[in-house]
């Protein structure tokens, strides 16, 4: 058991809920129709296309932490 939930059980501690803004990268894959591969290369690198599927979060940074006090 660690420390922090130690303290939780005996009631020494009193918590609050922290909201924080995280920043993420993800890779997704997106498609589109074309010609040639060359053809897919310029109309995703112009904004076209659509996402395959919903990709994995492969870098996450924190932004701030909100603070009410």
């Amino acid at each position: 058991m660690s420390a922090q939930s130690a303290l939780r059980r005996a009631g020494k501690a009193k918590t609050r809920l922290f909201h924080a803004r995280m920043l993420g990268t993800r890779g997704e894959e997106w498609c589109v129709e074309a010609q040639s591969s060359e053809e897919a290369r310029m109309l995703l690198a112009a904004g076209l296309g659509e996402r395959c599927t919903p990709g994995e979060s492969v870098q996450v940074e924190l932004d701030s932490v909100l603070d009410d006090e």
